[in-house]
Order: C-alpha cells, then structure tokens, then sequence
C-alpha cells in the first residue's frame, strides 16, 4: 500500500509540474493586461521559458539528481516551486517575472527527472508498465484539469489559481519528505567533464533510447494537437481537439498498459509510430469527408498515446540502475523540450505553405524516424 500511495503522490507531484505550464497559458490574459507593452514573443516567453530551462539542462539535471539524491532534489523542487507559484500573485516588473519563471523551470525540470526515476525504482517489476504509463499521462491530465477549474479559480484573479498552486507544491514537499525512502549514498565522481558525460549519455543505446524515440512524439504530438483541429469542418473543431487528447491518454492508460504485459516497451513505441504513419496516410486520404477525418485524427492520437506512455516504460526496461534511469530521464526531458519547441512552429510553416497536405508531411517522416531510430539502437545493443 505504501508503494501505491508513494506512486500516486509522485504522479501528484508530476501533475503540480505540469501546471507550472498550464497556470500561465490559461491566465495569459492576465499577464497581457499586468504588461501591456508587451508583444506576443515577450508574452509566449513567460510560458515557453520553464521548457527552454529542461533543453538546456535536461541531461544536467540527470547527473546532478544521480549526485545529490533524488528525495532531497524533488523536495527541494517542490517547496521552490511553492514559493515561486506564491510570489508570482504579486505584480512583479517583468524582468522579475521572467527570473521567477528560470527558476521554476529549474524546479519543473527536478520533478520530472525524479518521479519517473523514482516510480521506476519503488515499483515491482510486473506492474512498471502500468506505473511508467501513469506517470506519462501527467501532462495531459493535468489540461484536462485546468480547462475545467481554471476559468472559475481565475474569475477573482491569479490569486485564485496561484495560491491553491502553492499550497499543492508544498504540502506535496511535506508528503515526499515522509514517503520517500532515504537517498542512497552519493556515487563516486569520475574525473570527466560535463561535457563528456553528456556525450556518455547520448552515445549509450540504453540511456539515450527512451529519449531519442520520444522527441519524435513530442514534435509530432504538440503540433498536431495544436494546429489539426483548425484545418477540421468547423463543426469537428471543438471536438478533435477535445477528443484527441482525452482519445490519447486513454488508450495509453488502458491498451497501452496491457500491451506492455506482453511486448517489450521499445516494441510498443515502433508500433504506435507504425499506426501513427498509417492513420496519417488514411487521413490524407479521406481529407474532406468529416466523419472519416475525425475518425482517423483520434485514431492517430491514440497511437501517439500508446508511443507516449511506452517511451516512459522503457526508462526502467533498458536501465537497470537509479543513476541510468535519472540520465534516461533527463535526457528525455531535453529531448522533450526540443521536440515541442521546435515542432509546432515547422508544421505551422508546412501548413502555411502547403495547406492540409503539410500534416502528412510533418508526421509522417517522422513516425518513421521514430521506428527507425529504435532498430538502429537496438541492433546496438544487441
């Protein structure tokens, strides 16, 4: 029971950082009007700056959680994320704001290094797949969440949203501080550099696998979501965005689960790339025809889920230590970063260019790269 409460707190944990994302992009109004000179590039700066933080120092994070302890790094990611979350009510200049949001990304970037990691390492072996899949779904979950309390926590203003933030952040540091077991002794450090150990990690086929996989996902799937459900008759709009990633986390949290009983995780993410390419050659096909355009979107969603919550189970399966997971995991989150950073603004330029066709030609190369990726490393490993 202990482990499944621990599993559960960390994924609340997962949660909490997510929303350190969705609390700006579903208040940005208020920021526009608290700076009302301001542009666009400034205003998407306060939201974008957490994931510029995660692909800089993703990997980073991975060897310095290995070096100080992943309870002491998440508690300590917490409570600075409390802090921050409260002092972000008050009507700081811009500048301010901005320091604030770096070192919330620094406090994003520990949670989402330490929950898998962790999850990983407390779980028995037979019910990872299950926990892994879990812990992938906190993003999605997590925007789910606010689309339906956020506009009601922000009619009396940020407070409304920040503070209950806060108190989440810090009484989930007070709950890991207890649950969490001790951090083991800190691991001897060799005598290369930083930039070695980044090198050591992108070249191993075991620590480099799950993230090289997942910034496919990441491009494809932030993208798609954003920029398809415009391009849908209008009376599909609403529901392929709505549809889609509620389509995609359940399918990981169902499928996706059983699946992994009985193939291995990198298996399951080339098939999920598999069905992703097919769905998107079936929607190019059918494009004009609304039933079998939606039908086909939610279908490409689902399989971009099955990718999303195998990659996170893959951490565990090819890593056997806590020091591999943790720069499995960094890695992931930079690699992650980079993936949503860079893949909307390209398929929006495909798009521009090309029109509806520029989806096919965005996603599908893609999910190839994707399935491709894993049978080079895995004939590495072999």
């Amino acid at each position: 029971m202990r482990v499944l409460i621990t599993v559960l707190a960390l994924w609340c944990a997962g949660l909490g950082a997510a929303a350190q994302f969705g609390k700006v992009s579903f208040a940005l109004e208020f920021f526009a009007a608290r700076y009302p000179l301001a542009g666009p590039v400034a205003l998407g700066l306060i939201v974008s700056v957490v994931g510029m933080v995660g692909l800089v120092f993703g990997t980073t994070a991975g060897l310095l959680v290995a070096r100080i302890g992943p309870r002491r790094a998440i508690v300590a990611a917490l409570a600075l994320g409390a802090l921050v979350s409260a002092l972000q009510v008050m009507d700081l200049p811009y500048p301010v704001l901005i320091a604030s949001r770096v070192l919330e990304g620094l406090s994003h970037l520990a949670i989402v290094v330490v929950g898998p990691t962790m999850i990983a390492g407390i779980t028995p072996a037979r019910h990872q797949g299950l926990a892994m899949t879990l812990w992938s779904s906190f993003f999605g979950v997590t925007y789910a969440g606010l689309a339906l309390v956020a506009p009601m926590a922000l009619a009396g203003g940020l407070a409304g949203l920040y503070l209950p933030h806060a108190a989440w952040m810090a009484g989930l540091a007070l709950v890991l501080r207890f649950l969490l077991p001790p951090d083991p002794p800190a691991p001897l450090v060799g005598g290369e550099g930083l930039l070695a150990q980044h090198l050591a990690i992108y070249a191993s086929p075991r620590i480099a696998a799950p993230a090289l996989g997942f910034v496919n996902y990441t491009a494809i799937y932030v993208a798609v979501l954003t920029l398809l459900p415009p391009l849908m008759p209008p009376a599909m709009v609403a529901l392929t965005a709505a549809g889609m990633p509620l389509v995609s986390i359940a399918l990981s949290l169902t499928l996706g689960v059983w699946a992994l009983r009985h193939v291995s995780a990198v298996r399951l993410v080339q098939a999920g790339f598999a069905v992703g390419a097919l769905s998107v050659i079936a929607l190019a096909l059918v494009w004009g025809q609304g039933v079998l355009m939606l039908t086909t979107a939610l279908i490409f969603a689902g399989a971009m889920g099955i990718v999303q919550g195998a990659s996170f189970a893959a951490i565990p399966q090819l890593n056997q230590t806590a020091e591999d997971r943790a720069r499995a995991s960094g890695a992931v989150a930079q690699l992650g970063n980079l993936g949503t950073t860079t893949g909307t603004p390209v398929l929006a330029y495909l798009i521009a260019a090309m029109g509806p066709p520029g989806v096919l030609a965005f996603a599908l190369p893609l999910c190839l790269l994707g399935i491709a990726v894993h049978l080079w490393l895995a004939r590495r490993r072999a």
